[in-house]
């Protein structure tokens, strides 16, 4: 096949002809370009696949396209789209729409950001440039949409979903578009036609792995587009940059063993829980071969995840990696589903956050940077992060970011990500990422005092035991916090007690309110447990729980305590979610002592933080929790008060409202819809009090009647499952 291309750039223009080779004896498609001059730049470990397409470039006609560059040209932006983009669209609603590069197209133009850019015309990407990447069969597979019959793509819609995608006749088409305008704007940043490019293009492309389509993506634009600069142009050391919400697996895989390009993804992981699921995205994931350690991941644990946490990984992590490997281009994965208001993430990066991780990006490789639409799928605001970005690479100052502080989480997952990349990059400082509440390995935490503390206190007070575990892990972040009292098999009923007795930050209002005689109250009381070990027990009995246990043993209740504060983890090769090991715990308990104790009557008691574990352990065990358990009891503060998530069988929802019993402050924020009290939380009583140490004895009269009553009620039918 021959092909003269005539490039749309005023300033150079490429002849060749290319002449493909059939891949099946392994040897890949050859093809032999001319191209403007230029003298190599240095790759360290350069590393070439021949499983893969390559391209042979001469260069003996060539002039270097880079030195002709003038002041201008270095300050110019362009962008990419296309309306036939539009056209790979689903039958029915998904999430990957035709109006996501619709409405920032409009909004970029709203705001007059394209009247002020250079548009740089989309066009399909070839069979030789995707082969750089793809294989032969994938590219023959993503073709063969276009002649499906209407029957066809029905019947293989069980297919496609597995896949997690959707086809259409015009699928094929989009797909090279996307491809091919992200080659075309790396292309014009990387011969210096333009200094930067924002690529608004779709399908995405992340997730396509060299031999498979998946998770909305087709072909992998930007690896496309990176091999395509390779061979065409003087640069060769390019980093790729991913802060999509999921793990870009197809294009870290396309590069897994080259060590001329830089991979670095900050993503959810959830332990591997999170799409495309696996440990392929997780921090110990760092490449192979020559290509070990220029992939880069930094795998957030769980959702929730906001600005600070994603500027501490920069500035710990990213910066000082990509500082270290000295791209000579940038090229952004740019998706907007960790992008607060997207439930597909669940995180909370604002346009500012996005902002400013682009201004720090646009800082490496001469300011050359472009940046492709991938993820992203609220399309009420998609815009808005979209637009941040541009205004930012085309020179504007980011917006001013407030105060803050990365959260628990963040630093520890930094620190395990530096401990792990240190191997490979000098600039990465293990020790200066290290969560500060560990500065002196033999200091012992306040939490961990204070628990020690208990255990102690219970079992002098209340003869309780410490409940042994198999799991190492369970051991680790829970040692000595479920204890069982020495009668627990005695007893026809059980209380279970579950908190967060070591976690002493106070409970706001919401975010943007403080009640500072809160705080103050958590203070002097840490004040005095410092001060006066006597006093301290006295506080802890008094303030929490010594009337609660009392009224237990008058009853002849056996007790469990619950307490679901964490520890923090040593390195491991998996980060797993606090959350996820706090559920463990909570059915660990219950199955293997609560469920086989021989109690017929259990009681479900949450306190503060502790009442989301114990919520999620009744949505999590509903059967058994139905037969045995007579009340479920949360005391809360200013904090969310947790309920069962929607869809759940009715049965069990009406048993929930009749068994449930909250005590919350009197103004607190859920009292605003008091329709959804009613509907979802069963009895709630308000107490005008706000720190929930001192609610839990001002409730208590309160929970001991509601609790009586559930016993005394006759019958229980919902044990006959």
């Amino acid at each position: 096949m021959d092909i003269d291309r005539r490039s749309t750039h005023d300033d150079h223009k490429f002849n060749y002809s290319t002449t493909l080779i059939s891949g099946k004896s392994g040897v890949g498609s050859v093809a032999t370009i001319d191209v403007p001059k230029s003298s190599p730049s240095p790759s360290a470990r350069a590393a070439s696949n021949t499983s893969r397409p390559y391209v042979e470039i001469n260069t003996e006609r060539a002039t270097s396209t880079l030195a002709t560059r003038t002041t201008s040209d270095l300050g110019s932006f362009g962008y990419v789209y296309d309306s036939r983009m539009l056209l790979h669209s689903s039958r029915s609603d998904h999430p990957e729409s035709p109006d996501r590069i619709r409405k920032i197209y409009e909004r970029l133009k709203d705001e007059n950001i394209l009247a002020r850019i250079k548009r740089i015309p989309a066009r399909k990407a070839k069979k030789s440039e995707v082969l750089l990447v793809h294989s032969e069969d994938h590219w023959d597979n993503v073709e063969s949409i276009a002649s499906m019959s209407n029957d066809a793509m029905i019947d293989a819609e069980a297919y496609y979903s597995y896949l997690s995608l959707y086809v259409s006749p015009s699928t094929p088409m989009a797909a090279k578009l996307a491809c091919g305008g992200v080659i075309e704007a790396a292309l014009s940043v990387a011969t210096g036609d333009l200094k930067r490019a924002f690529a608004i293009v779709r399908p995405p492309g992340h997730h396509a792995e060299p031999e498979e389509h998946m998770g909305y993506c087709f072909f992998n634009n930007v690896s496309v587009a990176a091999k395509v600069v390779q061979q065409l142009t003087s640069l060769k050391k390019i980093l790729i940059f991913d802060w999509d919400v999921h793990h870009g697996n197809g294009t870290q895989r396309a590069f897994i063993d080259d060590p001329s390009v830089l991979y670095v993804s900050i993503h959810r992981y959830d332990g591997g829980a999170f799409y495309p699921c696996g440990p392929f995205g997780g921090l110990t994931s760092c490449g192979e071969g020559l290509g070990l350690g220029t992939s880069v991941n930094i795998p957030w644990p769980e959702k929730g995840m906001g600005d600070a946490d994603y500027i501490h990984a920069f500035s710990k992590i990213v910066m000082p990696i990509a500082m270290e490997f000295s791209p000579e281009l940038v090229i952004i994965t740019a998706g907007f589903d960790a992008a607060d208001g997207d439930d597909h993430g669940d995180c909370h990066v604002t346009p500012a956050g996005y902002a400013h991780m682009t201004h720090m990006l646009a800082t490496l490789a001469g300011g050359r940077l472009i940046a492709a639409l991938e993820g992203g799928y609220n399309i009420s605001n998609i815009s808005s992060f979209a637009l941040e970005v541009v205004r930012t690479m085309i020179g504007e100052a980011p917006p001013e970011l407030a105060p803050m502080v990365a959260s628990e989480v963040a630093t520890e997952t930094v620190w395990q990500v530096a401990m792990q990349q240190s191997r490979f990059w000098k600039s990465v400082d293990p020790k200066g990422c290290e969560p500060s509440e560990d500065v002196e390995e033999h200091m012992m935490s306040i939490p961990d005092i204070l628990k020690a503390h208990r255990q102690e206190l219970l079992h002098q007070e209340y003869s309780m035991l410490q409940v042994p575990y198999l799991d190492p892990e369970l051991d680790e972040r829970f040692n000595a916090q479920v204890l069982i009292s020495d009668d627990m098999l005695q007893h026809e009923t059980v209380v279970v007690f579950v908190h967060q007795l070591g976690d002493i930050r106070a409970d706001l209002e919401g975010s943007m309110m403080c009640n500072m005689n809160i705080e103050y109250s958590h203070l002097v009381s840490l004040l005095l447990f410092l001060r006066d070990n006597t006093v301290a027990s006295k506080l802890l009995q008094v303030d929490v729980t010594h009337d609660l246990f009392q009224w237990i043993r008058s009853q002849n209740y056996s007790l469990v305590e619950v307490n679901t504060h964490s520890r923090r983890p040593k390195l491991s090769n998996q980060i797993h979610s606090t959350g996820a090991l706090t559920l463990e715990l909570m059915t660990y308990v219950w199955d293997n002592y609560i469920q086989i104790s021989g109690a017929k009557h259990v009681l479900l008691v949450g306190h503060g933080r502790g009442c989301e574990a114990m919520v999620e352990l009744i949505d999590k065990r509903q059967r058994n929790i139905m037969k045995k358990v007579r009340a479920v009891v949360q005391v809360v503060g200013n904090t969310n008060i947790p309920h069962l998530p929607r869809g759940l069988d009715e049965t069990f929802i009406h048993w929930y409202k009749e068994n449930s019993f909250v005590a919350a402050p009197q103004q607190h924020r859920i009292f605003t819809d008091a329709n959804k009290v009613v509907k979802r939380l069963g009895h709630v009583e308000r107490f005008d009090e706000e720190n929930p140490s001192k609610l839990l004895s001002i409730a208590l009269p309160h929970i001991q009647e509601f609790v009586n009553t559930r016993l005394e009620s006759e019958g229980h039918p919902y044990c006959l499952i």
